[in-house]
């Protein structure tokens, strides 16, 4: 009974962490979206340590997959890819946990 609990709890805690990780990405690829499209908010220590912890989050896991796609244009897939990679891994592990 107490394992049972214990491997719920481990389930439910790493469903949260990646879905607070894909949160992030999303976060992260429409600020760039945004500066894309010329849309940069005025300087602020506040936004610009906001925009470095984003980078520092997410970058280095979606630059994995912008090595092995490839590149369409302006049209970047990595992040893409990286997103599915995540729903994937969530739904074998934690459903591999949970069961």
């Amino acid at each position: 009974m107490i394992l049972a609990s214990a491997r719920t709890d481990a389930a439910g805690f790493l469903s949260t962490l990646i879905y607070v990780y894909i949160l992030l990405i999303i976060v992260y690829i429409v600020m760039q979206m945004l500066f894309a499209a010329g849309i940069r908010p005025s300087y602020s220590l506040t936004t610009d340590r906001l925009l470095g912890f984003l980078r520092d989050v997410c970058e280095p896991f979606i630059r994995i997959f912008r090595r092995l796609s490839p590149q369409l244009g302006p049209l970047d897939l990595s992040p893409t890819l990286a997103i599915l990679t995540l729903i994937i891994v969530k739904v074998a592990i934690v459903e591999g946990i949970i069961s």
